[in-house]
């Protein structure tokens, strides 16, 4: 069950968002695996190379890395161990564009705890990525289904109903798709392409206009009568706000 269909929230033991860095030099593959991560309600920073790896992971003492083997200034195996010094424990997925046995067993030999080839599908590394956590004891799972909160607008993960002002709103599946994935990204502008990607799925052939026309069923259901949440950003595309009072 992937995170659409409301499977429970991966959290850390003490109950605060899992926190993982994404290491690629590609910045466009590194938006689109952040943006997926955070659709998990996990805290991402990413970094383009090895230097600004270890410097982030200083920062932010990630619980897991998405480690890409091939970097510009150095190999993903380097960085390995300089994050281990940093991080002793933290779950490390290498992501690797070549599929030879070496590959795969350089990665382990050098402390790697699991690897995908690309190309792969999102929901693989967050699956991988959540079965490393659970088994390292670096998270644990939600027993009741996540609640969204953003102003006085509510949605319950798991009932799949949303409120705004105690006021029940009826959605239909992809309205509800979507306005999952703007309130779990609140105040944070996103693109088309990438509600596109999360909402109708990362290899969806369709056009943008399909983003706004659903913006607009949201906004007649979500904004109808009540000051505006849901904002566009021209240019650039759309996001969800509290009201500011």
């Amino acid at each position: 069950m992937n995170a659409r269909s409301g499977r429970p929230a991966l959290t850390r033991p003490d109950g605060t968002p899992v926190r993982v860095l994404v290491v690629d030099d590609d910045p466009d593959l590194a938006e689109v695996l952040s943006g997926a991560l955070r659709y998990e309600g996990w805290e991402v920073r990413t970094a383009g190379d090895g230097a600004s790896a270890v410097a982030g992971a200083r920062e932010l003492l990630p619980d897991a890395v998405v480690l890409d083997v091939m970097l510009p200034d150095t190999d993903g195996f380097a960085v390995l161990r300089s994050l281990r010094a940093v991080r002793p424990d933290v779950c490390v997925l290498f992501l690797t564009a070549r599929d030879a046995v070496e590959d795969r067993i350089a990665g382990i030999t050098a402390g790697g705890d699991d690897y995908v080839t690309k190309p792969f599908s999102l929901e693989e590394v967050v699956a991988r990525l959540r079965g490393l956590l659970r088994r390292a004891g670096m998270a644990r799972q939600l027993e009741e289904g996540p609640r969204l909160v953003v102003g006085d607008l509510a949605m319950d993960e798991e009932a799949r109903e949303v409120t705004r002002a105690g006021e029940l709103i009826g959605l239909s599946p992809t309205e509800f798709e979507l306005l999952r994935f703007l309130m779990r990204n609140p105040r944070r502008v996103l693109s088309k392409t990438q509600i596109l990607d999360r909402v109708w799925s990362y290899d969806f052939g369709g056009q943008a206009h399909v983003v706004e026309l659903y913006i607009s069923y949201l906004r007649k259901k979500v904004d109808a009568g009540r000051p505006p949440m849901i904002h566009t950003v021209r240019g650039a595309g759309y996001v969800l706000k509290p009201v500011a009072r």
